[in-house]
C-alpha cells in the first residue's frame, strides 16, 4: 500500500523509518517532511494543517493508509474528514484530540470519572485566577488551555512567578488563543514518565515506559521546550506502578471518553507524576510525543501498519506487540537561543559518520537541504538515538554519536538519561516467594501495600516440593543479603512457609493462597500449624492476606526505622479519612 504521514518533525521520521520497515508498503510520502525524511519517503509540499489539500492529494495518489503526526491536525478534525472520505487515517478524532486541545475539557473528564488528577480550576477571567493564586499560594503550574507547541506550561514555586504566568497567559497573550482559557493547578511532586498505548476505543495496547525531558538546560532547569531527549524504560515505572496505570488510568480514560460520546482511537499519551505509589495525570497527548517517539519506535518489533490498521479496524485484541528488550535513548541536538529565537541555514557535518554506528539512527526534526547540503532550520535539529543493552551503554552510545555532529550553535543537555541511571533500586528488605507463578496476582497484594509505604522487596518462585534446595538457599542467605522480612505464599499442603522458617531467624510470614476446593482452609491449616520452634505467622487468605502481609512486614521494620514507621503512621491516618469521607457520603443520602 501507499502511505501518508503528516508533519515534519522527529517523531515524522521515526514514523517514516518504522513504517518503512514493513512488507506491506509499496511507497510513503511525508507531507511536508524534512531533509532526513527526504531519504525514506517522498517529501510533499503540503502543510499539516492544510486539511482539503492533504485530502485531495490522499485521494489522488490512492494512499491506503495516512498517519497523522503532530496535534493540531487532529484537534482541527483531519481524520474525520479522511474517514467520511473511505480513507483509512490513524489518529484521534476531533471530538477525542480535545484531551490534548482542551486543558479544561481534559480537566473535568478526568474529576468526573474519577482519573487521578492534580487538583486545580479553570479561569477565563485574569482577575479571578490572580484572586485564586493569593488563596491557595504560589506553588502552581498554570496552563495555557488550548494547543502551545508544549511550551504552554509553567511551573511556579512563588506568587510573584505564578502572577507574572497568568499575565503572560491572558493579558500578553503569549500563547495566542491557546491562552483564552487557562488551568491553574497544584504542584505536584515526584518523578515524571510517559506513559503511551495503542488503543482502538476498546483494547488498550500499551508501549513500554519513557520519559522526557522538557527543561532547556541540565537539571530540568529553564523554560520548557518541545522535549530535549528522552529514554525508555522509565524505571520508575515498575511491574507493579505498570498495571496500576493502566487500570486507574488508561483503562478508564478510554472508557470515560467512549462514555461521552467520543470514542479514542489511536494513541493516547498519559503524562504522569509517580510519588511511591501515588499516581497523578500531568497531561494527555493525542499523539505520539516527541521526542518518546523515537526510543519508543527503536523498540517497537511488531509491524506498525499491523497495530495501526488494528486500531482503524477495532481489532487491537488480535495484536501482540513485541518490544526489544534493551534500552533506548534519544539526546535532542537544538540551535542555540531555543526555545527562544534562533539561527537557521548552518551546515550540519558528521551526519556521515554516525550512519556507520551500530544500533544508532539520527532522526531529524528541523532540518533542510540547501546546495545539496543539510542545515540546521529548526530549533529542535536532531534526535540522536541508540540502543543498549542497559541504559547506561544506551545513554554512553547516544552521546559519542550526538558528539560527531557539529553545526553553529548547536546545543544538547548533558544529563539525558541520567535519573534511569541513578535509579538503581535499594537493596531489598523484604524477600517474597511464592510456589508457582499462578500465584502473583494473590502476592501483588504484598508488592502494593510495600510498594505504597517506600519498602524495597525481591519477589520469585520456589517451591518447596519441586525446588526444595533453591528455597533453602534463599532463606539461608537471606539475612546475610539484608532482608528482614520473609513473605511466603502457597496454597494446597503449604509447606513453602514452614520450610523456609526452618533454614532462617528472620521471622516469616504465610500467606494461604485460595488453590483447591477448599477454599484456602487447607492452606490455611497447613500454615498455622508449625512444629513447636518454627514459627510462621499468618494473616488472612488470598489478596488480603497478601496486603496484610505486606503491612505486617512494614510495621515489623518500623520497630527499628524510624521513617517507616512515620509511613505507617500516615498510612493508617490516610485510611482513616477515607473511612470518614465514606461515612459522610453515606450521611448525606
Amino acid at each position: 500500500m501507499k502511505v501518508l504521514v503528516i508533519g515534519s518533525g522527529g517523531r515524522e521520521h521515526a514514523l517514516v523509518w518504522k513504517l518503512s520497515q514493513s512488507p506491506k508498503v509499496e511507497k510513503i510520502y511525508c507531507a511536508p517532511g524534512n531533509a532526513g525524511i527526504a531519504e525514506s519517503a517522498e517529501c510533499v509540499p503540503i502543510s499539516a494543517e492544510d486539511i482539503p489539500n492533504l485530502l485531495a492529494f490522499a485521494k489522488e495518489n490512492a494512499i491506503g493508509l495516512t498517519v497523522v503526526g503532530p496535534e493540531a491536525p487532529l484537534t482541527e478534525g483531519i481524520v474525520d474528514k479522511f474517514e467520511k472520505a473511505g480513507l483509512m487515517v490513524f489518529g484521534a478524532s476531533k471530538a477525542a484530540a480535545r484531551l490534548e486541545g482542551s486543558k479544561s475539557f481534559a480537566k473535568s473528564l478526568m474529576t468526573k470519572y474519577g482519573i487521578p488528577t492534580a487538583i486545580g480550576k479553570t479561569f477565563t477571567d485574569i482577575e479571578k485566577a490572580k484572586a485564586y493564586i493569593e488563596e491557595v499560594g504560589g506553588k502552581v503550574v498554570v496552563k495555557a488551555d488550548g494547543l502551545a507547541a508544549g511550551k504552554g506550561v509553567m511551573v511556579c514555586t512563588n506568587r510573584k512567578q505564578a502572577l507574572e504566568a497568568v499575565n503572560l497567559v491572558m493579558e500578553e497573550k503569549a500563547f495566542g488563543d491557546a491562552g483564552k482559557k487557562m488551568v491553574i493547578e497544584e504542584l505536584l511532586v515526584g518523578e515524571e514518565a510517559s506513559f503511551l498505548a495503542f488503543t482502538d476505543g476498546k483494547t488498550v495496547l500499551p508501549l513500554p515506559s519513557s520519559q522526557d525531558h522538557k527543561a532547556i538546560y541540565d537539571g530540568d532547569k529553564g523554560p520548557n521546550t518541545g522535549g530535549m531527549g528522552a529514554y525508555s524504560p522509565a524505571p520508575v515505572v515498575d511491574a507493579y506502578m505498570h498495571d496500576k496505570i493502566m487500570n486507574e488510568v488508561m483503562k478508564p480514560t478510554v472508557k470515560a471518553m467512549a462514555a461521552e460520546g467520543a470514542p479514542y482511537k489511536g494513541v493516547l499519551y498519559a503524562g504522569l507524576m509517580i510519588d511511591g505509589d501515588d499516581i497523578k495525570v500531568l497531561e494527555f497527548n493525542a499523539r505520539f510525543g516527541d521526542p518518546e517517539c523515537q526510543p519508543l519506535l527503536m523498540r517497537l518489533k511488531t509491524d506498525l501498519v499491523e497495530i495501526m490498521e488494528a486500531v482503524s479496524k477495532e481489532e487491537l485484541d488480535k495484536v501482540n506487540l513485541e518490544i526489544d528488550p534493551r534500552a533506548t535513548v534519544c539526546i535532542v541536538l537544538a540551535s542555540k537561543g531555543y526555545p527562544g529565537s534562533y539561527d537557521k541555514g548552518m551546515p550540519i557535518s558528521g551526519l556521515d559518520a554516525v550512519k556507520r554506528m551500530k544500533d544508532v539512527f539520527v532522526f531529524h526534526a528541523g532540518t533542510a537541504l540547501q546546495d545539496e547540503k543539510i542545515v540546521a532550520s529548526g530549533g529542535r535539529v536532531l534526535g540522536v538515538t541508540a540502543l543498549g543493552e542497559t541504559i547506561d551503554k544506551a545513554i554512553d552510545k547516544a552521546y559519542k554519536a550526538a558528539d560527531k555532529i557539529k553545526w553553529t550553535g548547536v546545543y544538547k543537555r548533558k544529563d539525558i538519561g541520567q535519573k534511569a541511571s541513578r535509579h538503581a533500586k535499594p537493596a531489598p528488605l523484604v524477600s517474597i516467594l511464592m510456589g508457582s507463578d499462578s500465584d502473583l496476582k494473590v502476592m501483588q497484594g504484598a508488592t502494593e501495600m510495600l510498594t505504597k509505604l517506600r519498602i524495597p522487596y525481591e519477589m520469585t518462585v520456589a517451591s518447596a516440593h519441586r525446588t526444595p534446595e533453591r528455597a533453602a538457599e534463599i532463606a539461608r542467605t537471606a539475612r546475610d543479603r539484608g532482608i528482614k522480612v520473609i513473605i511466603a505464599g502457597a496454597g494446597a499442603a503449604a509447606h513453602l512457609a514452614g520450610a523456609l522458617a526452618a533454614q532462617t531467624t528472620l521471622p516469616v510470614i504465610g500467606v494461604p493462597i485460595d488453590a483447591t476446593p477448599l477454599a484456602g482452609f487447607d492452606a490455611l491449616l497447613a500454615t498455622v500449624q508449625m512444629p513447636p520452634g518454627i514459627p510462621v505467622a499468618t494473616v488472612a487468605v488470598g489478596k488480603m492476606g497478601a496486603k496484610n502481609a505486606g503491612v505486617l512486614a512494614a510495621q515489623i521494620i518500623g520497630v527499628g526505622d524510624e521513617t517507616v514507621a512515620k509511613r505507617l503512621a500516615a498510612f493508617k491516618e490516610k485510611m482513616a479519612e477515607e473511612v470518614i469521607a465514606k461515612a459522610k457520603k453515606v450521611e448525606a443520602l
